[in-house]
């Protein structure tokens, strides 16, 4: 009798924790909508329809999942447009000291961007992008266009001579991949329909390596993949083959937001291994519900050949997006990423450490709670909270990321970042990276304009802020400014995109229109510098939706910073575009862009 009551209760107890589980889940993940997982479009509508889940995925896949992200089937002669926005506000050509990295000539989309610096020659820099350059590609494949062939693919650059120049492009004919991800997406020898979200790493032998997605739109396959480069005696850089992590064909499974770290610490144990986190996707295999989305990790002992079997490192807090890894000069390997916990009413900023090469791993530490920040005022691009961080010469640890705060008026994004100095067991208070910038109101430029006399009054956002600190221990951040407001005429009918994102049909009103700079401080002595030479407009390509998930910065051993970011103030000609073919037209595209400095 007792052992039949033991049993019962034994049941009770469990089926109890069972409903706690569930109910302590979020809303969406066990709700009575169902979703065709089998697509990116699926998986994304998941997520986003998840009650409750304040992490989204990367603004990358949101916006591969857009049904305008297809290539267009052609049209019988070149399309002339009846209008293209733009701005008189706006530049023609990047100005000096600034330096476009990506070195295309025909219009084509980078964003996202990615910059390390050679340990062992400050003069050596590389960087990497989304680059949609095979979206402009003039060749043809069996008789379709390969721009309609083509789509997100990962775009690197190099520099020998500190960031003044920079090498290479494809060739628009599509004979070169000149420095094009190899492997990985279809055009460059791969299986994968896109590619992209970049992250970059140097180890102490100067081998680079390049971190990126390759996912297929309309099917399951997605990967993590990782490519090694290496320079030449003359100074050019080729990339190896790519190592997949974590394929799979699954449809409840996707990669997303991965980064990279390298050991490059000559006295470390674990000198030049390589590690890669990213967040692991979750799905309800039957319905299609989100149900978490850990952070996910491995590491190469053989210079990124092979990589341990993955092993998921955040605990319990299993709502995470947004992971980087970087590693001290003792070779203790510390995780920052932005997730949230079972019951947690807001995210928070978590970090997790190992100390034997990333077999074992402490229990996560929440650095501080954040609120995930809103699109700026005046902008519609897709944003997020995800960490930067670096490990000073000292073992001293930096965190930044984006947080809303109150201002009285509804509030705005602030960039902040705390510091540990005991290895991330404790952690400073939050604190602005850019309190006069904080402190401001945007400063509004061209107005009146035909019914749109004034601007709003808005405090600046600065968000997707960078960490980098120089082995004499300099500390750099930075961050993008939605400091200025200006008017923008919109479109009020247009063909859907692609076309639709040259080409508008009928003019619209003007609205209010943010307009970002990029800004970088030394921590160490508060001096802080706009960097860009002309206020980014967001507005171009992808209707404004998409600018990216983050910048970045890196310093050499020279001190000399060099950060890197979305602009939008050149102008290039497009003839092809997504399979379509326009008369010669002149456009405003995105770019990526740097600056170097030391101060």
């Amino acid at each position: 009798m007792k052992r039949r009551l033991f049993l019962l209760l034994g049941t009770l107890f469990s089926l109890s924790l069972v409903v706690s589980l569930l109910l302590w889940m979020p809303s969406g993940a066990h709700a009575s909508t169902s979703y065709d997982i089998n697509t990116l479009a699926g998986k994304v509508a998941s997520v986003n329809g998840t009650v409750g889940l304040q992490t989204r995925m990367s603004a990358f896949l949101q916006q591969e999942a857009d049904a305008g992200e297809v290539g267009a089937t052609g049209s019988p002669s070149p399309i002339t447009p009846a209008f293209v926005l733009s701005s008189p506000l706006d530049g023609t050509t990047v100005q000096g000291p600034d330096v476009t990295v990506n070195q295309d000539t025909a219009a084509a989309t980078q964003n996202e961007t990615a910059i390390a610096v050679d340990p062992n020659n400050p003069n050596r820099v590389v960087g990497a992008a989304n680059d949609y350059v095979t979206r402009t590609w003039t060749c043809t494949i069996s008789g379709t266009p390969c721009s309609a062939l083509g789509d997100a693919y990962s775009g690197t650059y190099f520099s020998n001579d500190g960031g003044k120049t920079w090498c290479c492009a494809s060739a628009l004919d599509g004979t070169s991949q000149g420095t094009l991800i190899p492997g990985v997406t279809h055009l460059s020898g791969g299986t994968y329909d896109a590619g992209g979200d970049p992250a970059l790493a140097f180890d102490s032998r100067g081998n680079i390596y390049y971190a990126g997605l390759g996912f297929d739109r309309t099917s399951p396959p997605n990967t993590v993949a990782v490519n090694r480069g290496t320079f030449g005696g003359s100074g050019n850089l080729t990339w190896g083959p790519p190592t997949f992590i974590n394929p799979t064909t699954s449809p409840a499974t996707l990669n997303d937001k991965e980064w990279i770290a390298a050991d490059a610490h000559s006295s470390s144990p674990f000198r030049d291994r390589v590690y890669v986190t990213w967040t692991r996707y979750i799905f309800n295999a039957h319905n299609g519900n989100y149900v978490q989305s850990p952070i996910d990790f491995a590491f190469s002992t053989n210079g990124g050949k092979t990589f341990s079997t993955p092993q998921l490192i955040s605990g319990n807090v299993l709502y995470s997006q947004g992971s980087r890894p970087v590693v001290g000069p003792d070779g203790t390997l510390h995780v920052f990423w932005d997730g949230a916990t079972r019951l947690a009413t807001s995210d928070s900023t978590w970090t997790v450490k190992s100390t034997d090469g990333g077999v074992t791993w402490s229990k996560p530490v929440a650095v501080s709670p954040l609120v995930d920040i809103s699109t700026p005022a005046d902008a519609v691009f897709r944003v997020n909270s995800f960490p930067a961080a670096d490990v000073a010469p000292n073992g001293d640890l930096y965190a930044a990321w984006s947080t809303q705060v109150s201002d009285g008026s509804g509030g705005h994004s602030a960039a902040v970042y705390s510091k540990s100095t005991d290895g991330g067991a404790t952690w400073s208070t939050p604190a602005l990276i850019f309190p006069a910038l904080d402190a401001q109101n945007r400063t509004p430029i061209g107005y009146p304009a035909p019914g749109l006399t004034t601007s709003d009054t808005h405090r600046v956002d600065t968000f997707w802020p960078g960490v980098a600190i120089s082995p004499s221990g300099r500390v750099y951040l930075s961050a993008y400014a939605a400091d200025v407001v200006s008017p923008w005429q919109t479109c009020a009918n247009s063909p859907p995109p692609p076309e639709g994102r040259i080409n508008c049909l009928a003019l619209g009103n003007y609205i209010n229109n943010a307009r970002l700079d990029y800004a970088v401080v030394n921590l160490g002595t508060g001096t802080s510098k706009l960097v860009t030479t002309h206020p980014i407009n967001t507005r171009y390509q992808f209707g404004g939706g998409f600018i990216g998930d983050y910048t970045d910065i890196a310093v050499g051993s020279d001190n000399a910073f060099h950060a890197f970011w979305t602009d939008t103030n050149n102008v290039q000609t497009v003839v092809w575009w997504y399979g379509l073919q326009f008369v010669p037209t002149p456009v405003h595209q995105q770019d990526v862009v740097t600056a170097a400095g030391n101060f």
